[in-house]
């Protein structure tokens, strides 16, 4: 079993204890047969084998210390009571199942077998699993959790955010398989029928029903226009409804961009997901009324708003309507009637005319709009495209004679300046027989023989090559 273990435990420094005196030595027995001498791995392997064969599953009561869990995932540990103590390990494919987080200080019952960890010879507890004396383990994993994430202020009143008035889109998730979400479909098409339902199917019970809350929250969020979410499941044990008090659902609904509304089980049960949510529902039905509640107490707003403006614009009317019949009976306004028939006739005489006036109008740039129309009709496109053609041929012609004029006259003169340029180059005339002759640092050419003196050096150019002389004489 050497494999168990990772990482070995270390002794502590104050379990160690000075050895006492040597007892005497016995004088070794006469050997009657050969002796059969162990190696320490024998001997602890036998041991090993002693110890689960006698002790295959115990249940052991102790307070938990020196809890760590090293980068293997596996949890070691001590166990311990008033007086005695033994090492024990969790491996991590057993500490998966464990609902509750263990710590130190904490008095738990385990169980699971002994065993020797081989390469230290000593014996400790393959823990396969425990459980919080006196208190489950999952109101301890409960209470947990719930102080680790109130700490870290997520269940702050400061962050919780009001649920929209007038959502048009609503997203839900949860099992299809429950009566929650037939609950929650018949009140909203009942209450809110021009709603847009979005459902995101979810496992709610079981190994892994955490995950895909988890991740069908984060799928509605994504969804563009969802104005609240809907997250919850029907009644059940603690058990059934232990998804919702995951930390991955939790941190799911704290990181969701919209309002989330929790809605576990009955008014009785409480969940981590009822104190992240922004809002709690006692049951699946009462989230579905509190969504459409902001709804309802819009619309109430919205009539009692309509009749007070249907009775201030029916108290304004009757106010002038007095106004008028009083301002009538007054003796001013006598023969106003008749003046208003005259000027409604002459209202009319204008309008008429108006009216006149702009059909004639219109006829005018309908007969325009004709006469363009024929003009356009008689315009031959496709002639017009072949005079323009026919220029641009004829244009490229005489442009490409007059590139080969151009060329020619430029191809002649540059033939006349080499030649004039080959008849000036000084070469030419050193290939004739000439030579140049330059002082010996070629600072300047010898034009005379005084420009030198018997013994100087002189350097001579020729057609090909160089020649270096020394004067001799001069004439």
């Amino acid at each position: 079993m050497s494999d168990l273990f990772d990482l070995p435990f270390e002794h502590d420094e104050g379990d160690v204890t000075e050895p006492g005196p040597a007892p005497p030595v016995a004088p070794a027995p006469t050997p009657v047969a050969a002796r059969r001498v162990l190696t320490v791995t024998e001997l602890t392997v036998r041991v090993r084998d002693l110890l689960e064969a006698e002790f295959a599953e115990v249940l052991v009561e102790g307070e938990l210390s020196n809890c760590k869990i090293w980068n293997t995932g596996h949890l070691y540990f001590t166990l311990k009571d008033g007086s005695s103590q033994i090492r024990g390990v969790v491996f991590r494919t057993a500490l998966r199942y464990l609902k509750f987080k263990p710590a130190d200080g904490l008095r738990v019952v385990a169980r699971g077998r002994v065993s020797v960890y081989e390469p230290k010879g000593e014996y400790q507890l393959v823990c396969e699993y425990m459980e919080p004396q006196g208190l489950g383990a999952l109101q301890l994993a409960f209470d947990q959790l719930r102080k680790r994430l109130q700490d870290e202020g997520l269940f702050d009143a400061a962050r919780k955010r009001p649920l929209p008035a007038l959502p048009r889109k609503i997203g839900i998730v949860t099992s299809l398989d429950g009566a929650a979400i037939r609950d929650i479909i018949k009140i909203l098409r009942r209450r809110h029928a021009n709603a847009h339902m979005v459902i995101r199917p979810a496992r709610v019970q079981g190994e892994g029903a955490a995950l895909e809350i988890a991740r069908g929250l984060r799928a509605i969020g994504r969804v563009s226009g969802v104005d609240v979410v809907i997250v919850g499941r029907g009644g059940g044990s603690i058990e059934d409804l232990w998804a919702f008090n995951e930390e991955i659902v939790a941190r799911a609904i704290a990181q969701c961009p919209v309002p989330v509304i929790s809605a576990v089980g009955h008014e009785s049960d409480v969940t981590i997901a009822d104190f992240v949510a922004d809002l709690r529902a006692p049951t699946p039905s009462a989230a579905a009324e509190l969504v459409v509640a902001a709804t309802d107490d819009f619309s109430s707003r919205i009539d009692a708003l309509r009749d007070r403006l249907r009775a201030a614009a029916r108290g304004c009317l009757q106010g002038v309507s007095r106004r008028l019949h009083t301002a009538d009976s007054r003796p001013a306004f006598a023969g106003f009637h008749g003046r208003l028939v005259m000027r409604a006739r002459y209202a009319g005489d204008l309008a008429h005319a108006l009216d006149r006036h702009i059909h004639s109008a219109l006829a005018a740039r309908e007969r325009q709009r004709q006469s363009l129309e024929r003009q356009l009709a008689n315009f031959n496109v496709g002639r017009r495209l072949a005079q323009f053609r026919g220029r641009l041929d004829s244009s490229s012609t005489d442009l490409l004679r007059v590139a080969r004029g151009r060329r020619a006259r430029a191809v002649a003169d540059l033939g006349s300046a080499a030649a004039r340029l080959g008849a000036l180059n000084p070469l030419a005339v050193l290939a004739r027989g000439y030579a140049v002759c330059w002082t010996g640092d070629e600072t300047r050419i010898v034009r005379a023989a005084s420009d030198v003196a018997i013994g100087d050096t002189v350097r001579v150019n020729l057609s090909k090559g160089k020649i270096t002389a020394k004067v001799s004489g001069t004439e």
